[in-house]
């Protein structure tokens, strides 16, 4: 089994087993999260679903290695931008390849 498999599947574990322990199992499609639900914790919390994000695009280049210095500056880049008004109906993905380059 390749590492990237195992990392992917460890980090989707945590997140399956933290969000299961504060509320029941819920389904959602990341590509339809907005900015307003994404600051405001609406669906979860934003560490997390940054977390999530951080993943997904690092699976995307192949990327093994976390380095939580930029996850936190991209996280605080991020809500910066989505906690603007106009920004509330963006989705987060999109939010993230605008203010990103979606590589992070």
């Amino acid at each position: 089994m390749r590492p990237k498999h195992i990392v992917t599947g460890l980090v989707f574990c945590l997140i399956v087993f933290a969000a299961a322990s504060t509320q029941a199992q819920v389904t959602i499609d990341a590509s339809k999260i907005t900015c307003d639900q994404f600051v405001h914790s609406k669906v979860s919390s934003p560490r997390l679903i940054a977390a999530w994000l951080s993943g997904y695009y690092s699976g995307k280049r192949d990327n093994r290695v976390i380095d939580l210095q930029t996850l936190e500056a991209n996280l605080s880049k991020l809500e910066n931008f989505c906690y603007q008004e106009k920004n509330f109906k963006l989705p987060v993905m999109q939010a993230v390849e605008q203010l990103l380059g979606g590589d992070k």
